[in-house]
């Protein structure tokens, strides 16, 4: 009766929350290198790249179904996906201290903590409108 094919839900703007992050991150550490120096705005740098990584991994598995007849599909992709944002986390923090010297270990938090809250907002904003 109704074609298999249609989706009338259409996909969510996903793509913008990485984009403002990744926006608010590269001022953010112009800024910070200008304010202190370069091993804390790289550091800083460092730790918001390791939550923008993750999620943008995840959003874009997440969204690849849509549907009600892909529900089964679609709680499979985000399990999966949560497993892989935080293995890919947990990657990016141990290359991060292992790699990176000389290095400033709040800056990486901070920046991380950074792009965590702007994660947030941006995806409040995105489910709101």
């Amino acid at each position: 009766m109704f074609p298999s094919n249609v989706n009338t839900i259409p996909t969510p703007p996903i793509h913008r929350v990485p984009l403002a992050q990744l926006a608010a991150l590269v001022p953010l550490c112009l800024l910070v290198w200008l304010a202190l120096d370069e091993t804390v705005a790289l550091s800083v740098l460092c730790g918001g790249a390791v939550a923008v990584a993750p999620q943008a991994w995840f959003a874009a598995r997440l969204f690849r179904s849509r549907g009600a007849r892909s529900a089964p599909e679609v709680a499979r992709l985000a399990l999966g996906g949560e497993v892989g944002k935080f293995l890919l986390s947990a990657a990016g923090f141990a290359a991060v201290f292992a790699l990176l010297r000389p290095i400033a270990p709040v800056a990486v938090f901070s920046g991380y903590i950074a792009m965590l809250a702007i994660q947030m907002t941006g995806s409040w904003l995105l489910l709101k409108a």
